[in-house]
């Protein structure tokens, strides 16, 4: 079954110079969500210091301002964190949180990242990084992780799993993140899928 859902966000590395830029856009996304019963949530909004590392205030600004959006509208968040994770941990951590919580997309495979996520009610994606060979403490990460709050992705085009590491990826590849779950979990594929698809039904309010 395929599930048409949207999501509205500002992503870090896309915001704009000033807070006022930022203000307005927000709004602009308020007014796009209100008129859309199929948006779903509010992301893929958080931090990115990969790509612009000397951005972080207006960062936090734009995470935090969204948060307060998906508030007003009732909705989930989705998380985007890359060699962010102190400053991630801290808003989550913090006075204005996301009361309809949400998920850390392609997680991170960091401990004090997750389990803060789980404390704060958060679900947890894996993308196809959790097959690859340097990601040793995926099995761990994995582990950590209960049936109910574990969510998978393709992150398409990036991070194909194994065996198709740096090929462009997309949902037929799948199968390989759901089986390197199934693996440590040590239960079938099929329960993994199942599971994973009630899981992202619930998070986003799907009946």
């Amino acid at each position: 079954m395929i599930l048409y859902m949207q999501l509205f966000g500002i992503h870090p590395n896309e915001i704009a110079e000033t807070k006022e830029q930022i203000d307005k856009d927000i709004l602009e996304i308020e007014k796009l969500a209100a008129q859309n019963k199929k948006v779903v949530a509010i992301g893929e909004i958080g931090l990115d210091n990969h790509w612009v590392k000397d951005r972080k205030e207006i960062q936090k600004y734009a995470f935090l301002e969204q948060i307060k959006l998906a508030n007003k509208l009732k909705l989930p968040i989705v998380i985007h964190s890359r060699d962010a994770i102190m400053d991630t941990i801290e808003i989550l951590k913090g006075k204005i949180l996301p009361e309809k919580k949400g998920i850390l997309h392609c997680c991170q495979l960091n401990k004090d990242l997750v389990k803060v996520g789980l404390e704060a009610g958060f679900y947890i994606s894996f993308a196809g990084a959790i097959t690859f060979k340097s990601s040793k403490n995926a099995n761990e990460i994995i582990s950590m992780v209960p049936n109910d709050r574990i969510l998978v992705e393709t992150d398409c085009p990036y991070l194909s799993p194994e065996p198709n590491r740096g090929k462009r990826n997309d949902s037929r590849n799948m199968k390989y993140t759901v089986q390197k779950i199934a693996e440590v979990k040590e239960i079938s594929s099929e329960e993994i899928a199942q599971i994973t698809y009630e899981n992202g039904k619930r998070i986003y309010g799907i009946k």
